[in-house]
């Protein structure tokens, strides 16, 4: 495991920090050093609430090396009310209870653990929202 890697992607990891454009304002998860919409290369760290809408999303039957322990689980696309589209996790949640358009939170949680090294790696997830809204 890559500790140095680790720690340097903790703000995206534990605090959902991405960039927006100075120029013109667009937001980008993960953080970006030139803005696709303007190319403008004046970006500044943003940090998104970690609200949003699931977009899509399946069940994985098969891991990823690492992840074996935690089949099957669900991954999905996630709307941030921002704009931005993350990837990530769902926790708290199987495809059965799931809907498209089901508003999502962002929580930290374990991603994985690297065995004799006793490394264990946290990280985001999204979990459905208590109330729905």
């Amino acid at each position: 495991m890559d500790l140095a890697r680790n720690w340097r992607l903790k703000n995206q990891r534990f605090r959902l920090e991405g960039t927006v454009c100075a120029a013109c304002g667009a937001k980008f998860f993960p953080p970006r050093q030139v803005c696709t919409e303007c190319k403008s290369t004046r970006m500044t760290p943003h940090e998104f609430d970690g609200h949003g809408e699931l977009y899509s999303f399946t069940t994985l039957r098969s891991a990823p090396l690492g992840y074996e322990d935690q089949l099957p689980y669900v991954v999905g696309m996630v709307k941030l009310d921002e704009g931005p589209i993350v990837e990530a996790q769902i926790t708290d949640a199987n495809s059965e209870t799931l809907k498209i358009g089901q508003r999502v939170e962002m929580v930290t949680r374990k991603l994985r653990a690297y065995g004799d090294d006793g490394v264990i790696v946290y990280g985001y997830k999204f979990r459905p929202m208590a109330n729905g809204s």
